[in-house]
């Protein structure tokens, strides 16, 4: 009766979802399949139109009668262009039009097979999203369809309205029409600037009233913001709130921010038990890769996320639901008052859980002397976390709610980031401290090169001769023949270069030279030369200690 193409089915059901309700369809050999299932699936009134030119107009027209939304399906190759002049006119009269063309799959493009052409993209600036399928064999692409699909079709209008472009690659067997019914969905639903008054708010409220075991993750944010005092009890004791360094002070009440510790002992069927039912997130990136293993494995039910500019972000691979285009903040402050007041006992599970974590006491080595560093870290200070091993190992310990933490987790490389503190520090009157690794700051030595920064930056260099963030990964063995192309061996020093450039220098080769060097880095008051802390470690001793850890929490 359908389409046996999982990218065809979940068009389908996704068109009526997001009300769509009238489509003009024309001839071709391709879109046999993609026709054929929205003709039989009973939720459509269609229209045949042989002319793609004609067609495109022709839902122009049905679109402007009532401002419902209306989608043209059509063939390969030339048939697309055709839709062109409509498009171009749906765009500037902002009418929603969801153009579907059916494709060749991308093996066969530029291969000389009849009707092919690059179709992705071939609007460009005349519509307001374009997107591929894929052609669906997992689950990972399936959810990455959904997803496209969803997005596509909210864009549609979302700050205006305006045409899309989803493009359908089919490959053969074209007419296999044996599947019998249409799947289950997931739909996402975008709510814009809401408000106490809006119609659409309370039955968000009604449904997150419906949930006891609900979370909140904050993810990256460079501010601090204090949640008034009225709402932070009840905001505070109604959620399980999650948030890492970077997250900085912006969460009401005391968060866990040690959630790599707190998940590593858990096992499955625990897990399992633990999810929530309802996911809020706001912020940027997380660095904890086993919470991103925990949530995609045990997906809550529903998982709103808020943030200003109402981009669609399913980090946790299927949850997501709704996106809530508003200040975050101004979002949980509003609701606080709404949440009924019914004791639940999921955060406190959460916080005796958390409860039992020790912060790790290790030998000389390079979590040692992170931990050192945060420890006697003077306040107010801004603290600066380069990528791979330096980021992941401030997780471990607390830093003060006084410092402010930055890090440039946007695409987590590591070059720039002694770079960004410099500029950062340029503009702050107060201490700035930066943990980099040696590849981070090898990468970037040239940041020292244009001498643009004052004598308020003080750096703790962790060098154990090459990438130990590969010895780390699980299921990778390295051998003495491989390491020496991927973890960057190296024996470099930095004491020259930051000697040159005005540095006093300091090197720790154990534990009372670590000590004495973090004594002298963290001396509250500003010195008349920056500070450069170069800590020698080996690498296979850190990644040893570091795995021993882990492992000493679940005994």
């Amino acid at each position: 009766m359908y389409s046996t193409k999982r990218n065809i089915q979940q068009l389908a059901v996704l068109l009526r979802e997001h009300g769509i309700s009238q489509i003009v369809l024309c001839p071709g050999s391709r879109n046999i399949p993609l026709s054929q299932t929205l003709i039989r699936s009973g939720f459509y009134k269609c229209y045949p139109v042989t002319d793609e030119r004609s067609a495109g107009f022709y839902a122009m027209g049905l679109a402007l009668h009532g401002g419902q939304p209306v989608a043209v399906v059509c063939t390969s190759g030339s048939a697309l262009l055709n839709l062109h002049s409509a498009v171009a006119e749906a765009y500037y009269q902002q009418v929603p039009l969801v153009i579907i063309s059916a494709d060749r799959p991308a093996a066969w493009i530029g291969q000389m097979d009849g009707q092919t052409m690059p179709q992705p993209g071939v609007f460009g600036g005349l519509v307001k999203k374009s997107v591929g399928l894929p052609d669906v064999h997992t689950e990972e692409e399936a959810w990455y369809s959904n997803r496209l699909i969803n997005e596509a079709l909210m864009e549609m209008t979302h700050h205006g309205r305006g045409p899309v472009h989803i493009n359908v690659p089919i490959a053969e067997p074209l007419f296999d029409m044996s599947a019998t019914e249409l799947p289950e969905e997931r739909v996402i639903r975008r709510y814009e600037g809401l408000n106490m008054y809006n119609n659409d708010y309370q039955p968000l409220i009604e449904r997150l009233n419906r949930y006891r075991n609900r979370m909140v993750i904050a993810g990256q944010m460079s501010l601090i913001y204090l949640f008034d005092k009225k709402y932070v009890k009840q905001l505070a004791k109604q959620f399980v709130w999650i948030t890492e360094s970077i997250g900085n002070k912006t969460v009401p009440g005391t968060p866990l921010r040690h959630i790599d510790q707190v998940l590593y002992p858990m096992a499955k069927d625990t897990m399992a038990n633990m999810r929530p039912e309802l996911l809020i997130t706001y912020g940027g990136h997380i660095i904890s890769r086993r919470l991103k293993y925990f949530l995609r494995n045990n997906p809550p039910l529903e998982h709103w996320h808020i943030s200003r500019d109402g981009e669609v972000c399913d980090l946790y691979q299927g949850a997501l639901t709704t996106v809530i285009e508003m200040d975050p903040f101004e979002f949980l402050e509003k609701i606080a008052p709404l949440i009924e007041d019914v004791p639940s006992a999921y955060p406190r599970t959460w916080e005796q859980i958390a409860a039992g974590i020790k912060t790790p006491q290790l030998p000389y080595s390079e979590m040692t002397a992170v931990g050192q560093l945060l420890k006697h870290l003077p306040t107010p200070s801004a603290l600066h976390l380069a990528n791979s091993s330096a980021v992941r190992y401030a997780q471990l310990y607390d830093v003060s709610e006084d410092v402010e933490v930055l890090s440039n987790r946007g695409l987590n490389g590591i070059d720039g980031s002694l770079s960004t503190a410099l500029g950062y520090a340029t503009m702050d009157e107060k201490l700035n401290f930066l943990v980099i690794g040696d590849l981070s700051f090898f990468y970037d030595m040239n940041a020292l090169w244009n001498g643009n920064y004052g004598s308020n930056i003080r750096i703790l260099l962790l060098n154990n001769g090459g990438g130990e963030l590969f010895h780390t990964l699980p299921k990778v063995e390295l051998d003495e023949q491989s390491a020496r192309f991927i973890n960057g061996q190296h024996s470099a020093s930095a004491r020259a270069w930051a000697e040159d450039r005005g540095f006093k220098y300091l090197a720790a080769h154990d534990g009372a030279e670590l000590d004495a060097g973090i004594s002298e880095l963290t001396q509250p008051s500003i010195t008349r030369q920056p500070i450069l802390l170069e800590v020698f470690t080996d690498k296979a001793e850190d990644a040893k200690l570091l795995k021993d850890y882990y492992h000493s929490l679940r005994k």
